[in-house]
């Protein structure tokens, strides 16, 4: 039998880093064939600004003045380079529409993850990505979160408990993102590769090659 390594992701749905990260990583997965192991991609809560209220603000305005204290020409110049990484992995970064809270996202995504299993979730995941980033959505909006559930799968009876009820799952997402606090994560992406001696860990986004080779590794150690 195969060795089972389990892959976590650590992410922030609003993190333009974590989205590229996981593109590349699953890039990476999609061409990696193995008789000796294989992967399950998992995703771990993170919020790097949990103090957003839900309903947020503009993101270019909130962009420019926390990241560029101002600077327009700085922002344009991070906008450009950030829409540059996106197209070479076939995303359209926009930055117009509103940042917020991401509490929400990441307690119907875990939700999902424990309810429904990884490969669900992950269809969740990709839908709030491609909501936030290229669509101008909200990242906790109720719309948002209903077209991620719909996503997985469920109902628009269950979908709209699990959106409405603020608490379903609060609890466990809540202990989730302490969890990977007292890991010592403190930015994001964060990605552990499970091996069956040792576990390798990446910090930051990284190019699909270097995916790839821990992937191998993980492999050759088994």
């Amino acid at each position: 039998m195969p060795y089972e390594s389990t892959i976590t992701l650590t992410l922030d749905t609003i993190c333009p880093w974590t989205y590229l990260a996981y593109l590349r990583l699953t890039k990476a997965l999609s061409s990696f064939h193995s008789d000796k192991v294989t992967f399950t991609l998992r995703f771990a809560p993170y919020q790097l600004y949990p103090d957003f209220s839900q309903e947020g603000e503009d993101k270019y305005a909130w962009y420019k003045r926390e990241k560029y204290d101002e600077d327009e020409g700085r922002m344009e110049k991070y906008t450009r380079y950030m829409q540059a990484l996106g197209r070479a992995e076939g995303v359209e970064f926009d930055f117009g529409g509103r940042i917020g809270n991401t509490l929400h996202a990441h307690r119907i995504l875990n939700y999902i993850q424990e309810e429904k299993g990884a490969e669900v979730a992950q269809k969740s995941l990709q839908l709030l990505y491609k909501q936030y980033f290229t669509e101008r959505a909200h990242p906790s909006s109720t719309e948002t979160l209903m077209k991620a559930c719909g996503a997985a799968g469920l109902s628009d009876t269950e979908a709209r408990r699990l959106v409405d009820d603020e608490y379903e799952g609060l609890v466990d997402v809540k202990g989730r993102i302490r969890e990977q606090v007292g890991d010592g994560v403190d930015s994001v992406p964060y990605i552990v590769f499970e091996g069956r001696r040792r576990d390798f860990t990446l910090v930051g986004a990284k190019e699909v090659e270097e995916y790839a080779k821990l992937l191998g590794q993980v492999e050759k150690e088994v």
